[in-house]
């Protein structure tokens, strides 16, 4: 029987999609000849549906007026891919609609695509199926999503000059990336811009355990916001800090305290404030004001007097909850998890490294994820590693510029090399004539072509 001819390779097309498909948002952007923050869009990663049982996909969840009671279904559960019917729906709107920004032919697309670090087997052949038999993309490639951000300019964010952009971005030699999302948190030292496996840490906490945590208590001490997921996921974003002392927060909270200490500013910030909750009919959305414990105030909630506008006015009086809830991030022991909080998680991830590495990977942390936007997240991280690292290591951090964009922006910054492209991408040629378990040893760097 004659032998196999040498299949040829074909040039990959030259249009590329980089997605990071997050459990909150999809960010996702064409690959330009200058990568930057502009070219990436933000895509609700849910389905939507009304109390009168409509259902808005993806983008069109921007356009809704009324977000209360609305029941959200999210594709992505515990950081993996796990519904393919929810998230088919949401790319279907993405890239086959000619109306969508990101509307596109897969089958003249490259397409790069990110993954939670640790994700099962059977996941990741899920994955590589719909792209290549559902969508048919010309090429692709799956990486784990914290690696990506090692191609950016690490040390310019520590104030270094900035490097030359018209020279291919290569990655950073030592990175620690910390990654605190919707789903979870993670840990991942990063080498040469290849994770090391051994000592990937996950910690179970993310920005949805805190927005429930957050519904919980002022579903006890205010209104009933169990139904109320949007309204409490905002307030938390605008309300919530993380507290440098939290003993001592505390303290200026209690209930017992004098009205002085209730008021006691930390660092210009006033801890007991009103948040007024959105008035959807008119239009209103949700803010903090400084506390008003006037009679006036509380006459207006009992709606006993309108504002000048003509609208009752609902808000709720916050102190503890403002600090106590980001503060699972670094104790998740206080609603009984039995987890370490960050900074632990942290030091077990560099037990899992040669002592030789731990000096390059503490003064090199890059923090990414929406989480790290909670004001005082830097400084109460940077703080606790410090007591935790040994003596003679010089613990440096740094906020990526944008924290929900950053893992994209690398991305785009990898593949602006037309020769590292190559090399990490997979045609869907070699897909059907190899097969999903030798793709996934591609992807593993344990399989050649």
């Amino acid at each position: 029987m004659p032998r196999r001819g040498a299949v040829h390779e074909a040039p990959l097309p030259n249009q590329t999609l980089i997605v990071d498909n997050g459990a909150y948002t999809i960010k996702a952007g064409f690959l330009s000849s200058s990568p930057n923050l502009d070219h990436c869009h933000i895509i609700p990663n849910c389905l939507a549906r009304e109390r009168d049982k409509k259902v808005w996909v993806g983008s069109e969840i921007g356009t809704v007026r009324d977000f209360g009671e609305v029941a959200f279904r999210r594709p992505v559960e515990k950081g993996y891919l796990v519904n393919w019917e929810a998230e088919k729906a949401i790319w279907d709107s993405m890239f086959l609609v000619q109306k969508s920004k990101l509307h596109c032919d897969p089958r003249y697309t490259n397409l790069i695509l990110n993954e939670a670090p640790n994700t099962p087997a059977a996941l990741q052949t899920n994955c590589d199926q719909v792209v290549f038999e559902e969508y048919e993309f010309a090429s692709y490639s799956r990486h784990i999503g914290p690696s990506l951000n090692a191609y950016h300019d690490i040390q310019h964010l520590f104030g270094a000059p900035a490097r030359n952009l018209n020279v291919p971005a290569l990655p950073v030699e030592c990175v620690l990336v910390i990654d605190s999302g919707f789903s979870h948190t993670t840990v991942t030292p990063i080498y040469k811009g290849r994770p090391i496996q051994q000592a990937i840490r996950r910690l179970d906490v993310g920005g949805k355990l805190l927005t429930n945590y957050l519904k919980e208590i002022l579903s006890i001490r205010h209104y009933n916001l169990m139904n109320e997921e949007h309204l409490v996921n905002e307030a938390k974003e605008k309300i919530c800090f993380v507290s440098e002392s939290f003993r001592e927060d505390l303290e200026r909270t209690w209930k017992g305290a004098s009205k002085q200490k209730r008021k006691t500013q930390d660092g210009g910030r006033e801890i007991v404030v009103d948040y007024v909750l959105p008035d959807y009919n008119a239009g209103i959305k949700g803010y903090i004001r400084p506390h008003d414990p006037s009679l006036t105030a509380k006459a207006k909630k009992m709606g006993a007097m309108a504002n000048p506008g003509g609208v009752v006015e609902d808000f709720m009086t916050l102190g503890n909850e403002r600090f106590a809830v980001p503060e699972l991030l670094f104790n998740p022991a206080d609603v009984g998890m039995k987890e370490a909080g960050l900074p632990e998680t942290v030091l077990q991830s560099l037990s899992g490294l040669p002592p030789g590495l731990w000096p390059a990977m503490l003064a090199n942390i890059l923090v990414v994820g929406g989480n790290c936007q909670l004001d005082g997240f830097i400084e109460r991280l940077e703080t606790e590693i410090r007591q935790l690292a040994p003596a003679e290591c010089t613990v440096r951090i740094a906020k990526a510029t944008d924290p929900i964009k950053s893992t994209w922006l690398g991305g785009a910054y990898m593949a602006s090399d037309p020769a590292a492209l190559k090399a990490v991408q997979v045609t869907r040629q070699e897909y059907l004539e190899h097969g999903s378990g030798w793709l996934s040893r591609k992807f593993a760097g344990t399989a050649t072509r």
